[in-house]
């Protein structure tokens, strides 16, 4: 029996996912947008210390956010600046009986 007879096929299927992996959009590319409502009001913002300027970064603040029916503490964190765009933080808003999150976002540059 031709062993390779077999083994052509196998390694056909794994170069075309192999190949077809590299052609699938980054992860970071795709942007998805859930709206994200809880009928229980967020905690104050914690304080938090804000380490030495970074060159290049920009601090963005911690933030509640909602995980698991509860409001669950995100820290925050040094991200690399976007050039001409700036940071709007995350937040809670009250809309009638409940509270609706904004996730964090950069805003401005050229679209």
């Amino acid at each position: 029996m031709n062993i390779r007879k077999h083994l052509l096929p196998a390694a056909i299927l794994v170069a075309t996912a192999a190949g077809a992996a590299t052609l699938a959009p980054h992860p970071a590319a795709a942007r998805v947008h859930v709206d994200v409502y809880a009928n229980v009001a967020p905690p104050p913002l914690r304080e938090e210390a804000i380490p030495a300027p970074r060159r290049g970064y920009v601090w963005i603040p911690g933030y509640w956010g909602w995980s698991n029916h509860r409001h669950r503490w995100h820290r925050g964190h040094w991200e690399r600046a976007r050039h001409g765009h700036r940071w709007a933080p995350a937040r809670w808003e009250r809309e009638g009986d409940r509270w609706r999150y904004h996730e964090g976002r950069w805003e401005g540059g050229h679209r």
